[in-house]
């Protein structure tokens, strides 16, 4: 019904939304905009990706992860995957499928994570942000599905990643 910006920043803004729902209830809503973004499953050789292990202010400590990047407008998902891969791991995919798109946090961030799997790796040079800190590692999708379970791994993105190549196979 009505929407008002409460910030406006370089990659996302919080609004308030009046909406009706579905049941005919007016409700507020806080919501984040977010122009969407990319996570790619790089398999560097059967049975082995990268992870980055990278600071994360938000949680205060590093996390594991898949390589990742927010689209910049008008840049297709495709484009943004190809490009964050050589920023944050170094290499460069003859290769990437688009896997899947799913929702991080749907009960207040309008964020659209497409998926993907890079093969045909060949090595280039990281080239990261000046605030990224990221140290890549190799891990057998084995050892990554321990680290899954163990809670080792803790970011969505990357759980969704792994879960989705471990169970439908890394020649998808």
């Amino acid at each position: 019904m009505s929407r008002r910006s409460i910030f406006k920043g370089r990659k996302l803004e919080l609004v308030l939304d009046s909406v009706r729902l579905p049941n005919g209830r007016d409700v507020e809503r806080e919501l984040v905009l977010h122009p969407g973004a990319v996570v790619i499953v790089p398999l560097l050789r059967p049975g082995v990706i990268l992870l980055l292990k990278q600071y994360r202010h938000a949680v205060g400590g590093e996390l594991y992860e898949l390589p990742a990047g927010t689209l910049e407008p008008d840049e297709p998902p495709e484009a943004c995957a190809a490009r964050e891969l050589v920023e944050e791991t170094g290499f460069r995919a003859a290769w990437l499928r688009d896997l899947t798109r799913f929702w991080s946090s749907p009960g207040v961030l309008r964020e659209k994570m497409h998926l993907f799997l890079a093969r045909g790796l060949e090595r280039t040079r990281q080239d990261l942000d000046a605030d990224e800190m990221i140290e890549v590692q190799e891990v057998t999708l084995k050892d990554a599905l321990e680290m899954v379970r163990d809670g080792r791994i803790a970011d969505a993105k990357t759980i969704v990643g792994i879960l989705y190549v471990a169970q439908f196979g890394e020649q998808v």
